[in-house]
C-alpha cells in the first residue's frame, strides 16, 4: 500500500483554539480502497482533525495533499466538491424532506427550470439499489430509523462521487443487525476503491473492519499500525499512554436498605408490570436490546413520562412523581442517554450547565450570587476532571467524553441519593470509561443507589451487583452478579431464556 500515492496526505498539521492546542504536528496518510481507523480518547483531537479534512476548520500550520496535489479548503463545500464526505454519530437529514430530496439537496435535476421529481427519485433509487438498501425514495426522512438515515447519508456521499468517506461513531445507536448491514456497505465501498476513515470507541469493530489504524493522544500523532499487527492491549496502550488493567473498578460494598422500590409500574405503550428494589450502595444493572423499554422505565421514575399504573416507593413510602422537579426533590438524579439533546444546553457554558438544576440554591432573596454559583461549578468540573480551558467554555466545544462528565457533574451537584445512569459511557473512549466506572463505584461506596442502563454487556457484567433484563417492555429475568454471563443475558434479552436456562 505504501508504494501508492495517498488520496489524503497530511503533514505537520496543527490547530489551536484560544491558545489550547487541539492538534499539534499531526500526520496522516489515507489510501484508496482501505478502511482506516482513527483512534484516540475523547479530547485527543479526532473531531478537530476530521473538521480540518472536511473544511470546517482551517489548519494554523501544515500541509494537506489530495491525490498528490496541495489543497486548502476554505469551507465544507469546497471539500465536498473535491470528493470528501462525512457521516456523523447523529444523522443530519432534513426530516420533512424525502429520501431523494435529502440525497440530492442543492443538486436536484432540473427540466425547464423546474425540479424533475421523476428524475430525482430515479437517481436516488439507483443509488440506494447500488448500496443494496430497500427504501422508497419518496419516504420522508423523519420516518426512518437511525440506521436507515445513515444509509441515506452514505447514498448522498455516493451522489457527489465521494472518494473519501468519513464515518464518525456511526454504530453508537445501532442494533447488532444494523451494525452488520453498515459493515457490509462499508466493505462494498472499500472494494469499489473508496477511502473510508472510520472512528469508533468499540475496539472490536476496528478489528472486524479496519485495515490500518492511526492513534492520536492529546492532539499529537502517536503512530499508524496495520490492524493485523496490533492487539487490544496494544491499542489501549497507544491511546491512553499506559496499560489499562482495570476497566471495571468495582469495589466490594456492603449493600444497605431498600431506597427505591418500583411495584408493578406501567406506562401505556411503553412497558408493563415492572417491579424491582434498589438498595443503598448498590449498582443495579438493566440490560436489554434497543427498544426493550429500559429508557422508558427510567423516564417514568424521573417523572418525564409519569406511570399510568403501579407505584413508586422511596424509603418505603409511596410517592407520586409527576415531574422531574418532584423527582429531584425526592433525591433522584437522571443522566439521560442522549447527552447532547437531553443532558446539556450546548450553546451555554460549562458552568451554566453544571449549576442549572440548582440555581435557587445559589440565590439570595431571588438574586443570583455569581460567586457562589461559579465556586459550585468549578468544584464540580474539577471533581470530574473535565478537560476544558475554563468553565466559560461552551459545552458544544467539548469532546463527547467531557460533555458526559459535565452532565454527571450537573446531576451530582443536586446531591442525589438515587442516581439513574442511562448509557453512561455511550460514545466515549476507554480511558474516560474507566474514569466514569471508577466514579460510579466510589459513589456506591458512599451509599448512593445507582440504576445503570447499558447496552454494553461487559459494562453491565463488570459494574453491576444485580442485573435486570428487559424485553419488549417486560422484565424477563434477574441475575445476581455471580451467576450472570453474556450468554445468559442475551438469552433473556432475546426471549430464549426459558428454553435455555433452568
Amino acid at each position: 500500500m505504501n508504494d501508492k500515492i495517498p488520496v489524503i496526505r497530511m503533514r505537520h498539521v496543527s490547530k489551536s483554539f484560544g491558545g489550547v492546542h487541539a492538534l499539534k504536528d499531526v500526520q496522516l496518510d489515507i489510501f484508496s480502497g482501505e478502511v482506516h481507523a482513527l483512534l484516540g480518547e475523547n479530547g485527543a483531537g479526532k473531531s478537530t482533525l476530521i473538521k480540518v479534512i472536511t473544511g470546517v476548520h482551517q489548519p494554523d500550520e501544515g500541509e494537506i495533499d489530495l491525490n498528490g496535489e496541495r489543497v486548502y479548503f476554505n469551507n465544507p463545500r469546497e471539500a465536498q466538491h473535491q470528493g470528501i464526505a462525512a457521516i456523523y454519530q447523529e444523522p443530519s437529514l432534513f426530516p420533512d424532506l424525502s429520501i431523494a430530496e435529502n440525497i440530492l439537496v442543492g443538486r436536484q435535476p432540473l427540466r425547464g427550470g423546474r425540479v424533475s421529481w421523476g428524475q430525482m427519485n430515479k437517481e436516488a433509487g439507483a443509488l440506494l439499489k447500488r448500496l443494496g438498501v430497500d427504501l422508497n425514495p419518496r419516504t420522508k426522512a423523519r420516518n426512518l430509523s437511525v440506521a436507515q438515515q445513515q444509509m441515506v447519508e452514505i447514498a448522498r456521499a455516493l451522489s457527489v462521487e465521494a472518494r473519501v468517506l468519513i464515518m464518525d461513531e456511526p454504530t453508537s445507536s445501532l442494533t447488532s443487525n444494523e451494525v452488520d448491514e453498515l459493515f457490509r456497505i462499508t466493505k462494498q465501498l472499500r472494494a469499489e476503491g473508496t477511502a473510508v476513515i472510520f472512528i469508533s470507541h468499540r475496539l472490536e469493530e476496528l478489528f472486524a473492519l479496519a485495515d490500518r489504524v492511526t492513534t492520536l493522544r492529546d492532539g499529537e500523532y502517536v503512530g499508524t499500525r496495520e490492524m493485523a499487527d496490533v492487539t487490544t492491549e496494544g491499542l489501549i496502550q497507544m491511546m491512553v499512554g499506559r496499560k489499562l488493567d482495570d476497566l471495571f473498578p468495582k469495589q466490594a460494598v456492603e449493600i444497605g436498605e431498600v431506597v427505591l422500590e418500583v411495584d408493578h409500574l406501567s406506562v401505556n405503550g411503553a412497558f408493563k408490570d415492572i417491579s424491582f428494589k434498589l438498595h443503598a450502595g448498590e449498582i443495579l444493572g438493566m440490560a436489554g436490546l434497543v427498544g426493550a423499554g429500559r429508557t422508558d422505565v427510567a423516564r417514568s421514575i424521573f417523572g418525564v413520562k409519569p406511570a399510568t399504573a403501579g407505584e413508586i416507593k422511596i424509603d418505603g413510602e409511596t410517592v407520586e412523581i409527576n415531574s422531574p422537579q418532584k423527582a429531584m426533590a425526592l433525591g433522584i438524579g437522571y443522566v439521560p442517554e442522549d447527552r447532547q439533546n437531553h443532558g446539556l444546553i450546548l450553546p451555554m457554558t460549562i458552568g451554566d450547565n453544571v449549576t442549572l438544576p440548582m440555581l435557587d440554591t445559589y440565590a439570595t432573596k431571588g438574586w443570583l450570587n455569581p460567586k457562589k454559583e461559579k465556586a459550585a461549578a468549578v468544584e464540580g468540573v474539577q471533581k470530574l476532571e473535565v478537560k476544558a480551558y475554563g468553565i466559560e467554555q461552551k459545552a458544544a466545544e467539548l469532546s463527547g467524553g467531557n460533555q458526559q462528565k459535565v452532565v454527571l457533574a450537573k446531576w451530582l451537584s443536586t446531591n442525589p441519593r438515587i442516581l439513574i445512569l442511562d448509557e453512561p459511557t455511550r460514545g466515549i473512549d476507554v480511558g474516560t470509561k474507566a474514569a466514569v466506572h471508577g466514579l460510579m463505584s466510589n459513589l456506591a461506596s458512599q451509599g448512593m443507589a445507582i440504576l445503570m442502563i447499558s447496552s454494553e454487556l461487559p459494562e453491565v457484567l463488570g459494574m453491576s451487583d444485580r442485573i435486570l433484563v428487559m424485553r419488549e417492555g417486560l422484565l424477563t429475568k434477574e441475575f445476581d452478579r455471580s451467576d450472570a454471563t453474556q450468554e445468559k443475558l442475551m438469552m433473556a434479552a432475546t426471549g430464549t431464556v426459558e428454553a435455555a436456562l433452568p
